[in-house]
């Protein structure tokens, strides 16, 4: 199977199964000198894995990760790293009603028709525990950006289903078990979420990432633009049907007098750029919201096919996120890592030398 690999060059290679023995990945092009060590990665991997609340697949996985390769004495030597996750609680048998049935909503129809084989077991390759892996090469792409250039990413969940979340306070992000940054509505969205369990039906999620940090000048233009990989990237993760880049479709009711970011010496005046002009980023925090579709394996019986073509009525048991949205927040960190770092190194190599007699100017605090 092609397209296991992105980036340029900050490159991402993965493979591996929901319910193979392990999954696993390289990073190829990391910068050596960087101090890392598995801990640096973990703690990114404990905010993603499964079972940490009632909300989320019960699953259990420590998602221990491995360093196999590309660090010495504590530091990364420039050459690939390789790094494994072993599956430990994979329970194969939840999908033998299935083996031959497809999901509505979910790549068994699509995987089936593409390579005439597939892996039915917890979705095989297509599973979003593929994204374990995006996650560790994140985490290491973060630790660089931040010690090299001061760059932040953060995210949280901005709505689960109806339910929209405002951004009260970064601290609670991290204090509750739905990524939500309104610390207030936590009992709102347990009683959401388990009626939601109850009634054995999914639903979607958004998904608020902001890098601060970025200096301005990264990205190249037309091809190579810095806000059409972060979209790709994010289109990229499993489940996500919609990417925006700052002011995203709310720009079609904006006028050009709102729209366009205004300039004075202290800083831009607003950020309906997301912080990206002409595919090259302005300095501003890069802002980007994604969306996520409900999950597809639920309980509710739907219509469906088989592999010969006859009409079935299917049902999916065994252990699954109602909303693949609450662990989404580090995934979706970790791939804005990745393409922030790609570009990065991209610049330092054509223009790292590069230098304007104009002053570089950022958000103007408050806005």
């Amino acid at each position: 199977m092609s397209g296991n690999s992105f980036g340029t060059l900050y490159c991402v290679t993965s493979f591996g199964e929901s319910h193979g023995p392990a999954i696993g990945g390289v990073i190829d092009g990391c910068p050596p000198g960087l101090e890392l060590s598995a801990a640096d990665i973990q703690a990114d991997l404990d905010r993603r894995k499964p079972g940490t609340s009632r909300h989320v697949t019960q699953r259990q996985e420590s998602d221990t990760v491995e360093i196999l390769s590309g660090v010495f004495e504590g530091r990364t030597t420039g050459t690939s790293i390789g790094f494994i996750i072993r599956n430990e609680d994979a329970r194969s048998k939840d999908y033998s009603d299935i083996a031959k049935l497809f999901r509505p909503g979910h790549a068994d129809y699509t995987y089936w028709q593409k390579y005439g084989i597939r892996d039915y077991k917890g979705g095989g390759r297509s599973s979003a525990r593929e994204t374990a892996i995006r996650v560790v090469a994140g985490a290491v792409a973060r630790k660089w950006l931040r010690e090299r250039y001061g760059v932040e990413i953060r995210g949280y969940v901005a709505q689960i289903g109806p339910h929209k979340l405002a951004l009260k306070s970064w601290d609670a992000v991290r204090q509750n078990s739905f990524f939500s940054p309104d610390p207030d509505a936590v009992p709102m969205l347990e009683a959401f979420m388990d009626q939601l369990r109850r009634d054995g039906d999914s639903v979607g999620a958004r998904v608020n990432v902001i890098a601060s940090g970025v200096p301005v000048g990264w990205g190249e233009p037309v091809y190579g633009r810095i806000d059409a990989d972060i979209a790709s990237a994010m289109m990229g993760i499993n489940a996500v049907k919609g990417v925006e880049i700052g002011a995203g479709f709310a720009a079609i009711e904006q006028r050009g007098s709102e729209h366009g970011d205004a300039m004075t010496p202290e800083g831009f005046l607003s950020n309906n750029s997301g912080g990206v002009l002409g595919g090259i980023s302005t300095g501003q925090d890069v802002a980007v919201s994604i969306a996520l579709k409900p999950t597809s394996s639920i309980r509710v019986p739907r219509q469906s096919i088989d592999q010969s073509g006859q009409s079935v009525t299917i049902q999916t048991n065994g252990r699954h996120d109602p909303c693949v949205g609450l662990r989404a927040t580090p995934i979706c960190e970790a791939m804005l890592a990745c393409v922030l770092i790609d570009h990065a190194l991209r610049h330092r190599a054509q223009c790292g030398d590069v230098t304007t007699e104009t002053p570089r100017i950022g958000q103007k605090r408050g806005w």
